[in-house]
């Protein structure tokens, strides 16, 4: 993305830009609370919860649609599954509006982005009736309008940015849709995950170009290249952070007994067997629910020692990063915030294991790595070498 000149945007975007981006992060942590609160299937059908626009509030209101013969209605749970639709689509629509702030000034910009939207609500339509065929053509026709708008527009006023940021929640409405449709099939789950980090992240990134805020150091060509590695290994551990929960093997390695070290090492051994051809099988076709998981120990105990060892690359490195930031003036606040970052993801990584994945910890090292996301491309969007 090339530098912006901020009087190109509309006075708001910025505001609107930082709302939308504390939106996703909400969202998030809010989708990771329903996750790990094993509502993501409390709502069988899609986007409505057994036919209601809420959600049912009796089982007899259940019982009026068929969704109740793929799962009985457990109401405190339905409605953790439906909040966490409304806020997405909360957070659409906000985007819509950062798209169409961008792109006012284009031709024709702002019917492409609501003539895409409109194909992808038709398609939404035709999904719940049952033709799920035709919906996937409209709903991918909508994204080729956007994806096609992006490339031919430049990124002087956050266009381009602002309608593939659109084209990502689009797809991550389809996403979520699948997580439900395909009964939490783990590729889909963890790709729901990457999804909301990626939409986090593009926010971010408008959000800062707005602002016009450079850092502009003499160093900054090799700060960025640091910083470019160690965002590419929290991408891996945040997809392997995805995979560990949608497989189950958060507690592969021997739970909160205290008959068995399950830290550091893994039910009492430094080298248990593992099966990681099993256990990083991507695609095992569709129909098999996978709420509880399907994996024997070996394939989830290699999921979770990949997850560990991805760990300690990720934090040395970023202890190593954070003390380079130490060292260049007016970076000590970023490097400091990072270095304790770490150090705090790391330890609720460790409590997870220990104490049995208690909620509160679980949704909290998911917000860890939101945090993490947050510096790392904070620096990359800001940083500039001195002319």
């Amino acid at each position: 993305m090339t530098a912006l000149a901020r009087p190109a945007l509309h006075r708001n975007f910025h505001r609107l830009a930082w709302f939308a981006l504390i939106m996703t992060a909400s969202t998030i942590l809010f989708g990771a609370f329903v996750r790990l609160s094993d509502a993501g299937l409390s709502c069988p059908d899609w986007p409505t919860c057994y036919g209601k626009v809420t959600w049912p509030q009796t089982h007899a209101e259940a019982a009026e649609h068929p969704a109740i013969a793929i799962r009985p209605l457990e109401t405190h749970k339905a409605w953790l599954e439906q909040v966490h639709r409304f806020l997405a689509a909360a957070l659409g629509i906000e985007v819509l509006i950062l798209a169409l702030l961008a792109a006012r000034r284009r031709a024709r910009g702002a019917a492409q982005i609501l003539g895409a939207c409109a194909l992808v609500a038709v398609a939404i339509g035709l999904y719940m009736s049952g033709q799920h065929v035709l919906a996937s053509v409209l709903a991918l026709a909508g994204e080729a309008i956007l994806l096609l708008a992006a490339w031919r527009w430049s990124n002087t006023d956050l266009a381009r940015a602002a309608v593939l940021t659109l084209a990502v929640i689009v797809f991550q409405a389809v996403l979520g849709m699948w997580t439900v449709t395909w009964l939490l099939k783990p590729i889909v789950v963890m790709g729901h995950l990457l999804g909301g980090m990626t939409l986090f992240s593009c926010l971010l990134w408008m959000a800062w170009k707005s602002l016009h805020l450079p850092i502009i150091l003499a160093q900054a060509a090799a700060l960025k290249r640091w910083l470019g590695v160690g965002l590419a290994l929290l991408v891996a551990q945040i997809a392997l952070g995805g995979w560990v929960s949608a497989n189950y093997a958060a507690l592969a390695c021997g739970g909160s007994s205290m008959s068995v070290d399950n830290f550091p090492k893994c039910v009492g051994q430094w080298w248990p067997m593992q099966d990681y051809a099993e256990g990083f099988t991507l695609w095992r076709g569709i129909g098999v629910d996978y709420e509880g998981g399907i994996l024997d120990g070996a394939s989830r105990i290699a999921i979770q020692m990949a997850h560990r060892i991805v760990a300690v690359v990720l934090a040395v490195y970023l202890w190593v990063l954070s003390w380079r930031l130490l060292q260049v003036p007016g970076l000590r606040g970023w490097g400091s915030a990072l270095a304790l970052l770490v150090a705090v993801q790391v330890t609720l990584g460790i409590l997870n294991v220990k104490l049995a994945v208690p909620l509160a910890v679980a949704v909290a090292h998911v917000g860890g790595a939101v945090a993490l996301l947050f510096v790392l491309l904070s620096l990359l969007a800001r940083l500039r070498p001195a002319e």
